[in-house]
Parts: C-alpha cells; structure tokens; sequence
C-alpha cells in the first residue's frame, strides 16, 4: 500500500524522493533487455553511497544552467565506434510551476543534448558489494578513463512525479509529449516504489523499445 505523502515542504520532498530513488536497481524498474538497448543501464543520480560528481545533462559549449535531474538512469552504447547514452530521467515535481519549469527542459529540440560522466563516477563501483569500476560495465569503453565522458543523447524519455490534486488536474486538461511519463508522487516516494506492477508497466513503456510492434528475438546474452 502506498503511503500518502500530502503536503510535504519543498526541502523535505527533494530528500524523501532522493532517499527513495537511491534505493532503485542499476537497471530501471520494469524495463526489460531488448535488441534496441542491449547496452548497459546504470543509475546515474543520486548515488547515495559516494560522494562523488554524479552524471548530468548539458547542452554543448554551455558550462553553466546543467540539468540535474532527481533521478537519472543511462543506457550506453555497446560499440565505441558509435558512441551514444539513452536517458530516463525522473522529476519531482511539487508545484505546477516547477512541473513548467522540467517540462521546458526536454522539450523537442534541433539542439543536441550531452551526457556528462565525470571521471570519479567512472571509476567508483557501480554495484553494491562489487568491486568493478563502472567503467568495465560500459561494453563501449576499452580502458580506463582519464577525462570525462562526455556522449551524445540518443534517446531521452521522463518520468514526472506529480502532486496528487496536480496529476489528477494534468491528466483530465493536459496531454503528455510521446517522451513524456506520469505518476502520482506518492507512488515515487513509495520506499517499496521500484516494485510497484503499475509503476513498473508505466516505465517499462518508456523503453525504446516500445514504439515498435515487434522486435527481434533478445539474445540469450543479453537477458
């Protein structure tokens, strides 16, 4: 059963959803292995275990106004001659203004977008109780990094957590973009969230995948 979580403050509301989202798996809840993202996922932001430079989005030749999103999932590219990183990223949104304002972030664009992974994020284990480097995770990075890396989004769907009375009033007035995805905040801040069936559907609508009537067969070594 979900927990309401009603009118919490700002500042309590970021650390709640940071708590929650630093408990989900390296691969996003419910998204399946496919041929169209066969590569490796790993949950970006927030790492709750390090203290370390996260992961975060940029527009090219800009060094300020990054986008940090509440939660951040990467899937790379498994060939280095063609280097790429889909995101799923996930908002909070506690006000219809702040829901303007992340929306406005990931609006269709003929600008491109950056992934920046910051060499200490690299090189820090990405899986509890294991101690492999990140950067072996990556299929398309051959040896162990110097400067960041820094790829080419290809694909970037969102995830927004809204209040309640402000999911109930978008859904019945508003109409999502196609890369755009909605949940209740309540279900996000949800400490046991990740293992939601609704939830985890929901995301798993978010993959690539999922635009296509039919895909070939997952190899078995990617399951």
């Amino acid at each position: 059963m979900v927990a309401k979580t009603g009118r919490v403050p700002g500042a309590q509301l970021d650390q709640l959803v940071r708590r929650t989202l630093g408990q989900w798996p390296q691969r996003p809840p419910g998204l399946e292995p496919s041929a169209k993202q066969p590569g490796t996922w790993l949950r970006a932001r927030p790492d709750l275990e390090r203290k370390v430079t996260q992961p975060y989005l940029k527009i090219p030749g800009a060094h300020r106004l990054c986008t940090l999103p509440d939660g951040l999932y990467l899937h790379f590219s498994t060939r280095a001659e063609e280097p790429y990183v889909d995101v799923l990223c996930i908002e909070a949104c506690s006000t219809y203004q702040n829901l303007l304002d992340k929306r406005s972030r990931f609006a269709p664009s003929t600008g491109s977008l950056l992934a920046v992974c910051p060499v200490e994020w690299l090189m820090e284990p990405g899986i509890p109780g294991n101690n492999i480097p990140r950067w072996r995770l990556i299929r398309m990075v051959k040896k162990e990094p110097k400067v960041p890396l820094i790829l080419p989004v290809r694909d970037a769907r969102v995830l927004f957590a809204l209040q309640d009375r402000h999911f109930r009033g978008f859904m019945s007035s508003q109409t999502a973009q196609a890369h755009e995805f909605f949940c209740p905040m309540d279900v996000l801040t949800d400490l046991e969230g990740a293992k939601n069936p609704a939830l985890r559907a929901l995301i798993a609508r978010a993959a690539a995948a999922s635009n296509f009537m039919d895909m070939p067969e997952t190899p078995a070594g990617l399951r």
